[in-house]
């Protein structure tokens, strides 16, 4: 299991957890081992542009709401970078990024009953 599997956990059971992601594929919206503050959400209330803690095809990432599809409860999933990891089920999304680097993401603290 990998640091973001734990995460995920914690955040699925009504959490909400700071941690130092690894990569580059967020950039600039986030930085490699930049802090971030993840909570529980309601993924109802999903935008295009939201960043999520959400498993794809067995792999748990952080990344941006690319595309939403209510009727069928789901999700897209993207990096910053252009690359479409797939679509997600709400049950497989398990947080909404709330800040990074301590500086709010706007709007996100609605969509979190942690906030």
């Amino acid at each position: 299991m990998g640091m973001l599997d734990a995460v995920a956990g914690r955040v699925a059971g009504g959490a909400t957890v700071e941690f130092r992601p690894t990569g580059s594929s967020m950039v600039p919206l986030i930085r490699s081992r930049q802090q971030v503050v993840v909570g529980p959400v309601d993924p109802a209330l999903l935008e295009v542009g939201d960043v999520v803690l959400a498993r794809v095809s067995g792999t748990v990432y952080l990344h941006l709401v690319s595309a939403v599809d209510p009727a069928r409860r789901r999700v897209q999933i993207s990096n910053n970078r252009g690359r479409v990891n797939g679509w997600t089920g709400h049950d497989r999304v398990f947080g909404i990024c709330l800040s990074v680097g301590g500086t709010p993401r706007t709007g996100s603290a609605r969509k979190s009953p942690a906030s």
